[in-house]
């Protein structure tokens, strides 16, 4: 029998927390159709009314009425968005959601769904991601939690919780890898064009992103960096390709940034690194030569000291058995 996910949605919902979650099991649903296997998922939009749920992007979404409580379900994803704040005062549907939670295999949260999931107390004692600006809310609101800023999602047993928007998608990612294998999960993510199936401990920030501050003047020379790793990125060398004197371009840089040059460069290699040491089989001592850091002592002092992990516990706790 295919197993029945419902994604819970409320007016305002962020329409994605809804959609990508969705889009997920039904890609799954997609490929074993093309293999002529029988679907794993039978999805659907749940709301405490049967009728369209407004997005917060606007677009409606047609919802069936809450399933009764005690109907087994096998996962309850519920969405995040704006209009979460009104669900969590709801005593009628956060009671559904605690009784629910009795009869469902598994429960996740995406983004700021977190608060309602917490509202039921399904969440005490546990530890909880939640969309970065709303960690220090959800955590004054609820101090049993203990809420992480970085994971872009946390499994705790049976619940699931993530950060915002897209880490939904990853969530569900593997949530599908539970239950299907790692291949069929990959064959999704390749599926839905996803760049990078991200495990859960993955930061919610690049480091590329994070360097983007102001009018980002040097969004093209982190691109560059990323793609010269191998080189000497010494001041001169960043300076020259960024058109500027060496000591104006040091200035200006910590001034966008709020890092060195030379911590950037650590920083965007230890990220190369860790991806590779995730999603790779190659030995450390040569993904430390690929990602410019020269031998593999010195990418294990760089990950100590941005990651307090060293590469090999990185690569266990992290990278998928074949």
């Amino acid at each position: 029998m295919p197993r029945c996910v419902h994604v819970l949605a409320f007016d305002n919902a962020q329409v994605l927390d809804v959609t990508g979650p969705l889009q997920v099991f039904a890609s799954a649903n997609d490929l074993a159709r093309s293999r002529g296997v029988p679907l794993p998922y039978a999805v659907s939009v749940i709301a405490a009314q049967a009728e369209p749920v407004m997005t917060s992007a606007g677009l409606a979404l047609v919802a069936e009425a809450l399933p009764a409580v005690d109907q087994p379900c096998d996962t309850l994803v519920i969405a995040g968005g704006w209009g979460v704040y009104g669900a969590a005062e709801d005593p009628a549907l956060v009671d559904w959601v605690r009784e629910k939670a009795r009869h469902t295999r598994r429960m996740a949260s995406v983004c700021t769904g977190a608060f309602l999931l917490a509202a039921s107390g399904m969440l005490d004692g546990c530890r909880v991601a939640t969309h970065w600006t709303r960690c220090e809310e959800l955590a004054r609101k609820f101090p049993l939690l203990t809420v992480e800023s970085n994971p872009i999602f946390i499994q705790q047993g049976a619940v699931w919780t993530s950060a915002g928007v897209t880490a939904g998608i990853d969530l569900c990612l593997a949530l599908v890898e539970e239950d299907l294998g790692r291949a069929v999960a990959l064959e999704v993510a390749r599926h839905l064009v996803v760049f990078l199936k991200r495990p859960g401990g993955q930061s919610q920030f690049s480091v590329t992103l994070s360097l983007q501050k102001g009018d980002s003047r040097f969004a093209e020379l982190h691109a560059w960096m990323a793609e010269n790793l191998t080189l000497d990125l010494n001041i001169p060398t960043l300076a020259a390709q960024a058109g500027m004197s060496e000591r104006s371009f040091v200035r200006h840089y910590r001034a966008e940034t709020g890092q060195t040059p030379a911590r950037a460069v650590e920083l965007i290699r230890v990220e190369t690194a860790r991806r590779q040491l995730a999603d790779s089989t190659a030995s450390i001592k040569r993904i430390a030569v690929q990602c410019g850091f020269g031998c593999e002592e010195t990418l294990r002092r760089s990950f100590v000291r941005a990651l307090e992990v060293t590469p090999q516990a990185y690569r266990e706790r992290f990278c998928e058995p074949t």
